[in-house]
């Protein structure tokens, strides 16, 4: 009813205008303000801005180069550019390597997601939590080179106590003025080392949107949430400590009246739904999902024989764009880049003598995650490995290897750190990943028991597309943390919890619950991330920092790459020396699981 309400006056007020300037009417209008305004987002682009496969070759799906296919479509359709809003709500910074040579290796080119961005004339986006871990060195020159506003209104600078990032932006299109703004989730120092994001502050997302939609309401016609968090679901009371909240965006839609349309991201599910607010409006939410494969885009057309926007049934949707061509100019323009990226991932950095893949991870030891926690503790001089398959499906053919691949090794800039944790915190810790990984209880005959399964899921129904099986799972696989250093045996017939028997140190040497143990993991797991730490060894969230004895200074990718160069290659190190036992309970199962999973 409010859209509906701003939009007839925008129509009653331009009305007026025209008839009061001698020689203009509306029927000579459209002229001056298109007849349709689409609103286009993408989010989670994670670098893939190019239509390859820069770790396997060939081509690649979705990416910015289609997406800029649909945009030209559609300003060509709402007579140019003045039809069009487009948007990017997150983490577009970090995750192939296009990005990370222009984050890492070139750092004086004009950063090529700028490049990118700037040449499709993005109108705004919003910071994502990826971004920001790529550290102030990247995200602040990126910033800059962005001919565009970067926003994020509940991320403060210290310092002054302002916006380290502007709230949110006035655009006019179509007749209209737009207030785009934008939030971030807040719990990034629940992820990231402090040094990635010194001297910011993440402020809570319902408090901040009520702080600055009076003054928006004054500015604009239309505002448009712009959010890097997930739709996430509806707390019962806005008292909540929404602060603590990753997905708070059902949350903001409901409980700070004022927003037309809310586009959103951070948790790669795409979704089109709307949230009734505390005012009875319906608002619109939109998530594009992952890696530029879907565009969302919400559009109002104006009523025949108007000459402006009138209320004509606004239409929102999430299209993909994986099957369409990518534009031709896009490609041309973007050659030179392209080209260097290609020459950089192809370096051949040594041979891999064995094929390893992720697939063996969820039933095991694993070569290709033992290789993780090898290089761990090689890197480190840790006691003890902590690790988790951090791509569902990925995989290193045996031969040549080229840096590209370790892409598929190590998708994450993650850093290494060694950390300072207890005999028993550390079998807390993985009773924890243990109970997210594995059934809850398991029959004494798992033969006869067709509904019986090894791992913990969300659905046993198969979907279409197999390389979405990671939704079958009801804990992400990267929180599938196993341990190299230390003799155990998860035992699936004990209760949850109650699973985790350490025998010893790998070498032999006596297991001590009382001892401490310096313990490699990655910087996501050792500020938080997944839980292990917080909610399983039932460490405090303001003790990890000290827990930390050592931070490499480079992504740990970057550490593995080295050691790879190094040693000529990759030998698959020997199995870590745990196991799910018993064999004749689990064996039937993980096969059944694996069919599954991978059929």
């Amino acid at each position: 009813m409010r859209m509906r309400m701003r939009l007839r006056l925008s129509v009653l007020f331009l009305s007026l205008l025209f008839s009061a300037i001698p020689g203009t009417s509306l029927a000579n209008a459209p002229d001056k303000v298109p007849s349709r305004l689409t609103i286009i987002c993408t989010t989670d682009v994670h670098g893939n801005y190019f239509p390859f496969d820069f770790v396997r070759g060939g081509d690649g799906a979705g990416s910015l180069a289609r997406i800029y296919k649909k945009v030209s479509r559609e300003r060509e359709l709402n007579g140019g550019e003045d039809g069009v809003l487009l948007l990017d709500a997150g983490d577009i910074l970090q995750g192939t390597p296009a990005s990370y040579y222009y984050n890492f290796v070139d750092t004086t080119s004009v950063h090529v997601c700028a490049q990118v961005m700037n040449y499709m004339k993005y109108d705004a986006a919003t910071i994502g939590n990826h971004d920001i871990e790529t550290g102030h060195g990247v995200y602040d020159r990126w910033t800059r080179d962005c001919n565009f506003p970067v926003l994020a209104a509940n991320v403060v600078d210290k310092s002054s106590g302002k916006p380290y990032w502007k709230p949110y932006v006035v655009v006019e299109k179509a007749g209209l003025r737009i207030a785009v703004f934008g939030l971030l989730t807040p719990t990034i120092p629940k992820w990231l080392p402090e040094r990635l994001w010194s001297g910011l502050e993440f402020r809570d997302m319902v408090e901040t949107a009520r702080e600055y939609m009076p003054q928006m309401k004054r500015e604009a016609d239309v505002v448009v949430g712009l959010f890097h968090s997930g739709v996430g679901r509806e707390p019962g009371d806005f008292k909540e400590a929404t602060s603590k909240l990753e997905d708070a965006t059902w949350a903001v839609a409901r409980w700070v009246p004022g927003f037309d349309v809310i586009f959103c991201g951070h948790d790669h599910r795409a979704a089109d739904i709307r949230v009734l607010n505390i005012a009875g409006d319906e608002v619109p939410v939109l998530n594009a999902g992952p890696h530029a494969e879907n565009a969302a885009t919400y559009s109002w057309s104006r009523g025949e024989g108007a000459a402006v926007l009138a209320d004509a049934r606004p239409h929102g949707e999430v299209a993909s764009v994986k099957s369409s061509e990518p534009d031709a100019g896009f490609m041309r323009q973007f050659r030179r880049q392209v080209k260097a990226v290609r020459k950089y991932t192809g370096e051949v950095i040594g041979q891999n003598a064995a094929p390893l893949t992720t697939r063996d991870a969820y039933f095991g030891p694993s070569a290709f995650i033992d290789l993780v926690h090898a290089m761990q503790l090689r890197i480190s001089g840790a006691d003890v490995s902590l690790a988790a398959p951090l791509g569902f499906d990925a995989s290193l053919p045996a031969g040549k290897l080229t840096l590209g691949q370790m892409f598929s090794l190590y998708p994450y800039e993650n850093l290494l750190y060694v950390m300072r944790l207890s005999g028993r915190e550390l079998r807390d810790y993985l009773e924890y990943s243990y109970a997210g990984w594995l059934s809850e209880s398991f029959p004494e005959e798992p033969a006869g028991e067709a509904e019986a399964h090894f791992l913990r899921l969300s659905s046993t129904r198969p979907l279409a597309n197999p390389a979405e099986h990671w939704k079958l799972l009801a804990t992400p696989s990267y929180n599938f943390d196993s341990a190299a250093g230390i003799r155990y045996v998860v035992d699936v017939t004990r209760p949850v919890g109650q699973r985790v028997r350490i025998q010893s140190l790998a070498d032999g040497r006596p297991f001590d619950m009382d001892a401490e143990y310096r313990v490699a993991l990655n910087s996501y797991r050792g500020n938080g991330g997944g839980g292990h730490l917080t909610e399983g060894a039932r460490i405090p969230k303001e003790e990890l920092p000290q827990r930390i004895l050592w931070s490499s200074r480079r992504d740990l990718r970057y550490h593995i790459i080295q050691a790879i160069r190094s040693d000529g290659g990759i030998t698959p190190p020997p199995p870590s020396p745990w196991s799910f036992e018993p064999a004749r309970i689990v064996q039937p199962l993980m096969e059944r699981d694996r069919q599954l999973l991978f059929p």
